[in-house]
């Protein structure tokens, strides 16, 4: 039997599969990745190893150094494990805004994690650069590095694999993306991956409703956690994007219970977010069309939350 070398080569090649029950009648077919069998249970797997493997490649890292990020955790979580896998230490900057099952599995890898207190658990532009500069200081630390996905563009070539795979699955036939933007890299590189093969597939990106900034709209405060940092991230490509889409935190929330109890996929927030968006999309583009989606990670991490502690 083929065994994988390590944790990192079972990275990828997730399932993708089609959505029945929440998708309204006369629309297009829903595709979603499944993105929850990551080793981490997150597409997020995908940016860590990349951005591990080109530093190490450049020279930026070596064994046992530290490396350093501010995340919402889930990025977090994920680094961790390419951390304790690559032989590296990890250094999180995370919050209170955030849930406590991604502390607790971010220490559960070894992570030492360092918290910037949010406002009431907002998630807003403020918390978020407070995060960024709080990690920023810390590695500047003799053997430390900082990862600064926002600005890392190594970060996106991990996402390429992901639109080759929801190509090669539905065997050419997509004709939208739609996914939520945080640091804009996993819809940049899905959008990347499938335009090489069909240059028409039209894009869209998801955004919280309450800071709607890519499109126009003031900064503000959400709970969808991981997308919707509350400024325009630096290697945004608008260019590459159809049209953006908003979706309300409460909306967002009940598509992702919806998700549980009427197609078995346990998932986050964003994800939810994702699937009302990609419903727009479906109605919009109708039947005999294909809408391709993510199912970004495991509701396993949110059970503390309000999305599913209040049930």
């Amino acid at each position: 039997m083929l065994t994988n070398n390590s944790i990192i080569d079972a990275i990828g090649n997730t399932p993708l599969v089609e959505l029945k029950k929440v998708v309204p009648p006369n629309a297009a077919r829903i595709v979603a990745k499944l993105e929850l069998g990551n080793p981490t249970g997150s597409m997020k797997d995908r940016m860590a190893k990349s951005v591990i493997k080109n530093a190490e490649k450049r020279g930026w890292i070596k064994p046992g150094d530290t490396i350093v990020e501010y995340t919402a955790g889930t990025t977090g979580i994920s680094l961790a494990l390419g951390c304790a896998a690559f032989g590296y230490k990890f250094l999180a900057v995370f919050s209170d805004a955030f849930s406590n099952e991604k502390r607790i599995a971010m220490k559960a890898f070894g992570t030492t994690v360092i918290d910037v207190m949010s406002d009431n658990k907002k998630i807003n532009e403020n918390l978020i650069k407070q995060m960024i500069e709080t990690s920023r200081k810390l590695s500047e630390q003799e053997n430390h590095w900082w990862a600064d996905q926002l600005n890392n563009h190594d970060a996106a070539e991990g996402y390429y694999p992901l639109g080759e795979e929801i190509w090669q699955q539905t065997e050419g036939n997509v004709d939208a993306f739609v996914h939520a933007v945080s640091t804009a890299h996993s819809i940049h590189g899905v959008t990347k991956a499938l335009h090489k093969h069909k240059s028409d597939i039209k894009i869209y990106a998801v955004e919280p409703e309450e800071s709607a900034i890519l499109s126009g709209k003031p900064s503000g405060s959400h709970k969808i956690e991981g997308i919707g940092i509350g400024f325009i991230p630096p290697l945004w490509q608008p260019d590459l994007v159809n049209e953006i889409l908003t979706v309300t935190t409460e909306e967002a929330i009940t598509m992702a219970r919806r998700l549980a109890k009427e197609e078995g996929i346990f998932a986050g927030t964003s994800t939810g977010a994702n699937v009302v968006a990609a419903i727009r999309v479906a109605e919009k583009l109708g039947a005999g069309k294909t809408v391709a989606t993510i199912i970004v990670d495991s509701g396993m991490r949110y059970i503390s939350t309000p999305l599913y502690n209040s049930l």
